[in-house]
């Protein structure tokens, strides 16, 4: 009875051993911040498939220049889809999450295809969160920045999409007009040595001066050299009938 426990002990233990050996050590990560786009689905941001359960695990094989990567959330690559757009500047730090360390060959990021940067860890494992500053290059406006970790002892990589408009704000700004202002114009008037007789503009006058206008006699108030619009019968300030 002894013998056929232990036998069948060894039996399970073999087989857990097996089972364990055989599964290979997983890498799982992707950029928490700016939000990449599975980020967003996780976050409730945008409907999404299943890697709104498990952003984590965008895998497939390195190469790929999709989104996706050519794994299973195809969701991910649909460009025309209302994705979340962050506002940032010409250099960007992106940040990842990782919830399973492994050793890493390089990161890389692209822009429409082309590489704009590299970091390459030596096939070192990583922490739990990784940054990089990336310039963009002096790009503007609306951009979809793919980002990819390659792990060094395996075929695959994890990638990552984040949408950004570099410079904030928005693509097509309203410009801000400056009305035009009109300066109003005091005529300029050259006065003369002439007081008494009828008022006239363009005469200094001085207080207690006389002048006739409408038919009537003002005396002057106050000094001051006569404008248009400054008529006697106007001004009770500068001018009183009597």
């Amino acid at each position: 009875m002894r013998r056929t426990t232990t036998l069948a002990s060894a039996s399970i233990l073999a087989m857990v051993t097996t089972v364990f050996m055989a599964t290979p050590a997983e890498a799982h990560g992707y950029i928490s911040s700016p939000p990449s786009r599975q980020a967003f689905c996780a976050q409730g941001k945008i409907s999404c498939g299943q890697v709104k359960y498990e952003p984590q695990s965008v895998e497939a094989p390195k190469g790929s220049r999709q989104c996706s990567g050519g794994s299973r959330f195809t969701e991910l690559d649909d460009d025309s889809r209302a994705w979340p757009v962050t506002s940032v500047g010409n250099t960007v730090n992106f940040t990842w999450t990782l919830t399973a360390r492994h050793a890493t060959s390089t990161w890389e990021y692209f822009i429409g295809g082309s590489k704009i940067a590299s970091f390459n860890d030596g096939g070192r494992q990583p922490g739990s969160t990784v940054s990089h500053s990336v310039s963009l290059g002096g790009r503007t406006g609306r951009q979809k920045v793919l980002a990819v970790w390659n792990v060094a002892d395996t075929g695959n990589a994890f990638y990552a999409c984040v949408d950004v408009q570099v410079g904030g704000g928005n693509p097509d700004p309203t410009p801000t007009v400056t009305p035009t202002v009109t300066p109003t114009v005091t005529p300029t008037v050259t006065p003369t040595s002439n007081p008494g007789g009828t008022w006239a503009a363009g005469t200094a006058y001085r207080a207690g001066d006389q002048v006739t206008y409408g038919g009537s006699t003002y005396r002057c108030l106050q000094g001051h050299t006569a404008l248009p619009g400054w008529e006697p019968a106007n001004v009770p300030s500068l001018w009183q009938k009597i």
